[in-house]
């Protein structure tokens, strides 16, 4: 296996993602906010590789990013939306066991479970053009115009500099009417970012939060237990080997893509206008 990680120069990839981060902002000027009740529509239903411990999906220009885990394992691929065939894959060495990711600008950032460290790679080429060291463990990565988020598997996101990869400020998740009286939403994973909200799967909890990321606050739970597949239900669901783990947001078109640990299926959903009967 030709080794993943060959690294440009840290500067240029610094560079970039200055230019990229300003333009990601520019893309999506005056995001209006989701209702509190978010409905879908079910758009279909595409096969998904049942051996791919998801662990990171994101969409960007018509086909789907995945991350998968696990120790000798792990992988970065370019998933064909309606058939499932993997376009682009490469495999990552098996002392990694490899996590979130999302994409800034050109690149990708893969995050590393107990091995503290970011991976960047060019996005049309899997090559690895920059690392970056980070304490704690990686769980989930988004990226929200100007700052990857993170999740350890806590109820704290960590906002990170996609330039240094360096902590900026952080925020306790919490489901209730204030921090003081609200309850810690613990095992943060896979994140997605929808309208100005973070979208977090928690780990063994067929539910998504809906996470205000500037006060922590959960706005609203989404229930998708009935996405999951007939022989990965409770009690084998809790267990944590085959549960809900992977969110991608298409925003030109409100379509959201649900997936998770080595589940056969990918589900297409749309988000529902507000006024629609």
């Amino acid at each position: 296996m030709v080794p993943i990680f060959s690294p440009l120069s840290t500067a240029l990839i610094l560079g970039l993602c200055v230019l990229c981060t300003r333009t990601v902002v520019a893309q999506h000027p005056g995001v209006e906010a989701l209702p509190r009740v978010v409905e879908f529509e079910h758009v279909a239903m595409h096969p998904h590789d049942p051996g791919a411990f998801t662990q990171g999906l994101f969409y960007r220009d018509g086909f789907l990013y995945e991350s998968t885990g696990l120790y000798g394992k792990s992988s970065l691929r370019k998933v064909d939306i309606a058939t499932g065939r993997v376009e682009r894959r490469i495999d990552i060495p098996k002392p990694i066991f490899a996590e979130g990711c999302d994409q800034v600008g050109h690149y990708v950032y893969l995050l590393s479970w107990k091995e503290k460290t970011c991976f960047v790679l060019d996005r049309e080429t899997f090559k690895e053009a920059a690392r970056f060291p980070y304490a704690g463990e990686g769980w989930g990565l988004c990226f929200d115009g100007k700052s990857l988020i993170l999740s350890d598997g806590t109820a704290t996101l960590r906002f990170m500099d996609p330039k240094t990869f360096k902590q900026t400020a952080m925020v306790t998740v919490f489901d209730g009417p204030n921090a003081k009286r609200g309850k810690p939403v613990a095992n943060l994973n896979e994140l997605e970012y929808v309208h100005g909200e973070v979208w977090a799967n928690v780990y063994c909890d067929t539910r998504v939060a809906r996470i205000n990321p500037t006060t922590g606050r959960v706005i609203g739970w989404i229930d998708f237990s009935a996405l999951v597949p007939e022989a990965f239900r409770v009690p084998a669901y809790r267990h944590g080997e085959n549960v809900l783990n992977g969110i991608a947001y298409h925003a030109e078109t409100g379509h959201v893509y649900v997936t998770g640990k080595n589940w056969p299926v990918l589900h297409e959903l749309k988000i529902k206008s507000p006024d629609t009967k």
